[in-house]
């Protein structure tokens, strides 16, 4: 009779593992599952067609979320992040002025240097290299770079007559609708509501669409699309992959996406004997978006809610993989979100991302100012690149100056001279 309840008690506990794990799935979908919206608008701006790209997305989130379920049983949520693709769009395309051809080349590029640190003791050696205070100022100043992005989309700021940035018109209906869904999102998240992103993005979405207000061209997002998509597919241009714009892109995107991901699984992984293949899959999973024809995948933030909700294996992530799968049904209803309704989402998310910065040792001088200057010099030159150049070329530096020169790692010299021939050669290009 013992063993017989035995048996039973240990089939009830994995069923309600099972259902915890799912239900961490559902909660990591629900919280990221703004990405399949902001994602393709934001690339938009990159000259990449928003109702294709938005298949890229889908698609490369279930391939990411599969590989972290089978190959790294890990609960951790892979998709186009945010920051990357707003490198991606407006530091590579804008900025630079490459077509997104190129970009995609470069992310390319970038993830097949990313996957030869994370299956190589380098990620381990850059790991320890690099001091914590510029990982947490690399997503702290990202962070702080899409709050201005989601500013200026929801018109809440514009660039100033007599300074370089002023207030925008408190009386226009996007300002007033953004306001809306940004008090209604905060409101959902800080009462713990499930997908309150996703739910924020619907809601005030309807509200404009009540009103009529629109701020923008609409998006023709249609499942019949999919016929289209393979135009997508191996899209990088390589004709430039020798020149010096081509070649700054590719070793700062590098870095982003090692340091940002380094950060956050060495913030978030519940088990962190489980670091070396999640990194390894993450690194993986980018070039396969690029094959696909989107900005690099990498391991969501909001991944951080599943594993709060009980996810601790794989199972939670082929949850939320199976859901993005689902999700292909309902793009149609893309169509009628307004870029209002989705500033919110971009604001929070860079606010969120700037928490990192608590893990900075203020009282050391040396170690925050570094940080500082990647903070504000990635927003204020709208360059991520630049804002790591100033960054990782300062740290060295001021730890020599401050007579702590062998407290530096020597890879963080090496990473010093690299950043600062990037400036460089920004400087002439």
């Amino acid at each position: 009779m013992q063993a017989k309840q035995s048996i039973f008690g240990g089939v009830l506990r994995e069923r309600s593992a099972c259902q915890r794990e799912i239900l961490a799935g559902i909660t990591a979908f629900f919280a990221i599952s703004y990405i399949i919206i902001v994602n393709p608008l934001i690339l938009a701006d990159a000259g990449m067609p928003a109702e294709l790209s938005v298949f890229a997305t889908i698609f490369s989130s279930v391939i990411g979320c599969f590989i972290m379920a089978f190959v790294a049983d890990a609960p951790i949520v892979l998709t186009p992040g945010m920051g990357i693709n707003a490198f991606f769009t407006y530091t590579v395309c804008v900025g630079m002025g490459l077509h997104w051809h190129e970009a995609i080349a470069i992310s390319l590029v970038a993830g097949l240097i990313f996957a030869y640190v994370a299956c190589t003791k380098w990620s381990t050696r850059l790991s320890q290299a690099v001091p914590g205070s510029l990982k947490c100022a690399i997503t702290a100043g990202i962070g702080l770079f899409l709050v201005e992005i989601g500013l200026e989309k929801a018109q809440l700021i514009r660039a100033g007559t007599n300074s370089i940035i002023e207030l925008g018109s408190l009386a226009s209906p996007v300002t007033l609708l953004a306001l809306f869904g940004l008090v209604l999102s905060l409101g959902l998240y800080l009462r713990g509501v499930t997908g309150s992103f996703f739910l924020g993005i619907v809601i005030t979405s309807i509200v404009g669409a009540i009103f009529g207000i629109h701020d923008g061209a609409p998006i023709d997002l249609n499942l019949a699309n999919l016929s289209m998509y393979p135009t997508m597919l191996f899209q990088a241009d390589f004709s430039h992959l020798a020149s010096i714009p081509f070649l700054l892109a590719v070793f700062s995107m590098s870095m982003i996406m090692i340091f940002e991901t380094m950060g956050l699984l060495e913030g978030i992984l519940p088990e962190q004997t489980k670091f070396k293949k999640t990194f390894e899959g993450s690194a993986f999973t980018t070039m396969f978006s690029s094959l696909l024809g989107t900005s690099p995948t990498v391991a969501a933030a909001e991944s951080a809610a599943g594993i709060a909700s009980g996810g601790r294996t794989g199972l939670m992530a082929l949850t939320a993989g199976v859901l993005f799968a689902l999700s292909l049904f309902f793009i149609p209803l893309l169509s009628y979100v307004p870029q209002a309704a989705i500033a919110p989402v971009i604001i929070i998310t860079g606010a969120m991302m700037m928490q990192q910065l608590q893990y900075v040792e203020f009282n050391d001088f040396s170690e925050w100012f570094p940080a500082f200057l990647i903070v504000v010099l990635i927003p204020l030159t709208g360059s991520i690149s630049t804002g790591l150049a100033f960054g990782f070329v300062a740290y060295p530096l001021l730890k020599l100056l401050n007579r702590q020169a062998r407290d530096v790692h020597k890879l963080s010299w090496g990473l010093g001279f690299l950043f600062l021939m990037n400036l460089v050669f920004q400087a002439g290009f």
